[in-house]
Parts: C-alpha cells; sequence; structure tokens
C-alpha cells in the first residue's frame, strides 16, 4: 500500500494531556477498524499546533474518508514517493 504523510491543523495539540492524546489514538483506530481494510496508521508525531500522521492506504481518497468519519481535519495529504535516511550519506 502507498504511504501517506498527513498534516493536521490542530491548534494547542501540544498541550493535549496523555488522556486526550489516547482518546484521539482510540477514535482514530475505532474507525480504521470500520473501514475493513485500506487504512492502516503507523505512526503521529505531536507538535504545538500540527499532528503529523504516516499511513498506508489503498488510495488518498481511504486517507479522507477516515478524516471524515473521525473528525481529524486531513489539512494537506502527501504521498510519499521515495525515503532516505543517513545510511545513504556514506
Amino acid at each position: 500500500m502507498p504511504r501517506f504523510v498527513i498534516e493536521r491543523d490542530i491548534p494547542g495539540a501540544g498541550a493535549m494531556s496523555k488522556e486526550d492524546l489516547q482518546g484521539a489514538s482510540a477514535n482514530s483506530c475505532s474507525v480504521i477498524n470500520k473501514m475493513n481494510g485500506g487504512v492502516e496508521w503507523v505512526h503521529s508525531y505531536v507538535t504545538d499546533d500540527r499532528i503529523y500522521c504516516v499511513y498506508d492506504a489503498k488510495d488518498e481518497a481511504a486517507i479522507h474518508e477516515h478524516a471524515e468519519k473521525s473528525g481529524f481535519p486531513a489539512s494537506r495529504v502527501s504521498e510519499v514517493r521515495n525515503m532516505i535516511d543517513p545510511s545513504w550519506g556514506g
């Protein structure tokens, strides 16, 4: 499945409590389970006003479907075309 990076504009995300983040995680997983495949959450990074999520999905439409059903914004969705890491530097 293709991999996507989703930028979610969520003001105050960095100040969310552990319980708030656990609730968001449970909500996301519940929606994914109801979608019967086609979307897999890999992990997310929480910053001050955004959450950056990495998902594997059959297509971008599935990402937007998940966002709509979960109530989380998908402010920007970008398909990953390649990946590099420090090992490429020699």
